[in-house]
């Protein structure tokens, strides 16, 4: 189980950082090698969720996804500097138990 959270948590810092740093690339006039850098992190969190030992690419994802919202919601907090209210931590409780459900849910 604690490789699976940590596959999850690594993509989607992966996802959130390289798209950060091209974000940065486009809107922010950074130079190219934040674009060509944060493509590069963008490919390698496309790899990382293959390396999860569940069969099936849409429970991964769709896990994968409660994820990515509560670490987007950390990531403005400590990145963008934007502190997170009452409701981004609600929506962002509700994901992580989402995922519980779809991951662990007791199946036939």
């Amino acid at each position: 189980m604690l490789l699976t959270v940590f596959l999850f948590v690594l993509a989607g810092l992966a996802e959130i950082g390289g798209g950060y740093m091209v974000w940065l690339w486009l809107r922010e006039s950074r130079p190219l090698w934040y674009g060509i850098v944060g493509s590069l992190i963008l490919i390698v969190y496309g790899i990382i969720p293959t390396l999860q030992s569940f069969p099936s690419f849409g429970r991964v994802y769709a896990a994968y996804g409660g994820v990515f919202v509560a670490l987007a919601v950390v990531w403005g907090w400590f990145v963008d500097k934007k502190t997170p209210d009452m409701y981004d931590w609600i929506g962002a409780a509700i994901c992580i138990v989402g995922v519980s459900v779809i991951l662990w849910a007791p199946r036939s």
